[in-house]
């Protein structure tokens, strides 16, 4: 998910501080929000994207030209967990989904996510949406670890890189080409459970910028 702060100019000041935040919380200790998450997982090693997906009753996840996303090592060879971070990465690109969109209330949005993950999510959306503003480049997605806790619940944690994602205002067409910093890798830890149609879905989400565990 695009997750740098929009530019600082005097009319962005005042929200500057909102837009360090990501679908949840951020800047806290990510393996200590999420019990489970990052002990006994299973690290991902192939290469696949997750964000399409044979069953046609999910949501579009389609994006712009413009925007792309890379998803690095997301098969286990495990069934049950491939499952799991496949809906892991299509929640990330549901949140991109609901940014270019300029759609808080993305159906993408209310499908991968619920409770205070689904609140959070949509909170960051409407930043952009306040500022007319949406994203551009590539976020690459790497480094996913998986631990289930029993059948229908787990916690995956992942990292993205946004060195090569910017924002971008749309009656402008001005694109912030910030210059790439640690802040521009992101650690994510998250809670999913799976509902009544097999969709594993996001209940709780925390990320951490330039988290040793994602700087290359």
């Amino acid at each position: 998910m695009k997750r740098r702060p929009l530019p600082t100019a005097a009319a962005l000041i005042a929200t500057a501080a909102l837009l360090l935040t990501a679908c949840g919380s951020e800047d806290k200790k990510p393996d200590d929000e999420i019990a489970g998450a990052g002990s006994d997982g299973s690290t991902a090693s192939a290469t696949a994207s997750p964000s399409t997906s044979k069953d046609s009753n999910r949501p579009d996840l389609s994006l712009p030209g413009d925007v792309q996303e890379v998803f690095e090592g997301w098969k286990t060879g495990d069934e049950a967990k491939d499952a799991v971070i496949a809906d892991a990465g299509r929640s990330m690109t549901a949140v991109n989904r609901a940014i270019t969109g300029g759609d808080v209330n993305s159906p993408a949005l209310a499908y991968y996510y619920k409770g205070k993950a689904l609140a959070g999510s949509a909170k960051w959306v409407q930043t952009f949406v306040d500022h007319d503003a949406t994203i551009t480049g590539t976020t690459r997605y790497y480094s996913p670890t998986v631990s289930l806790s029993g059948k229908s619940k787990a916690a995956v944690t992942l990292c993205a890189d946004e060195s090569k994602a910017f924002n971008r205002f749309r009656k402008t067409k001005k694109v912030d080409r910030s210059a790439p910093s640690d802040d521009s890798y992101v650690y994510y830890v998250s809670r999913l459970e799976q509902n009544s149609k097999g969709v594993w879905v996001t209940s709780e989400v925390v990320s951490k910028r330039g988290s040793q565990k994602c700087l290359p």
